[in-house]
């Protein structure tokens, strides 16, 4: 074999083997990871306190209803305020028909939500209630008349209807609503709806 074989011979070999092992090399090395600065933060999220303080005979269901809307959107969340603290959501204990001030409610603003105990007089559940009404706060209007399976149809779904659970759309408007941490935010509507029949 002549020199000139021979050395084209071993480069070839050198440079497979040369190249074999920087393959594994490379494939055996952590991936990178990414600088602080690099990783998305999270979406900020919007904390609403309520205050069920004057609510008396309808805490159960005003829980329920808040983990209703804890449970299914998520740049949004409400809290029960501290004691002698402010809040944004009021919730009060009435005679009537349950209302609310229209939101959506902005962080160290204020609505109302009045529930009326002549709906559950009539049949209508206590906890579809709370959540419905909670959900005007958040900026939804009724949407009436409306099946059972959209929590803002309100009365207009029946005394049957025990849905608490805002559907799809729902929580994609107070997702929208609350979106960026609520900097672009309306002021309050500021109506109050009766979600009277």
């Amino acid at each position: 074999m002549s020199l000139y074989t021979w050395l084209k011979t071993a480069t070839v070999g050198a440079t497979v083997v040369l190249a074999t092992a920087t393959a594994t090399t490379a494939n055996a090395a952590p991936a990178p990871t990414a600088e602080p600065s690099a990783v998305s933060a999270p979406a900020a999220v919007v904390t609403l306190r309520y205050d069920d303080s004057r609510a008396g005979g309808w805490e159960a269901a005003i829980a329920a209803g808040v983990a209703s809307w804890n449970a299914h959107v998520d740049n949004v969340k409400l809290v029960e305020a501290a004691p002698g603290t402010r809040a944004e959501i009021v919730i009060v204990a009435t005679t009537g028909w349950p209302q609310a001030t229209l939101g959506p409610v902005r962080p160290g603003r204020q609505v109302r939500v009045e529930l009326g105990s002549q709906a559950v007089s009539q049949g209508y559940d206590k906890t579809r209630i709370a959540a419905h009404e909670l959900g005007h706060s958040l900026g939804l209007p009724d949407t009436k008349p409306g099946p059972c399976s959209q929590l803002m149809s309100g009365s207009s779904a029946g005394t049957a209807c025990v849905n608490a659970i805002p559907d799809a759309t729902e929580q994609a408007r107070v997702e929208s609503a609350y979106a960026g941490g609520g900097a672009s935010l309306l002021a309050t509507d500021g109506r109050t709806l009766v979600d009277a029949p």
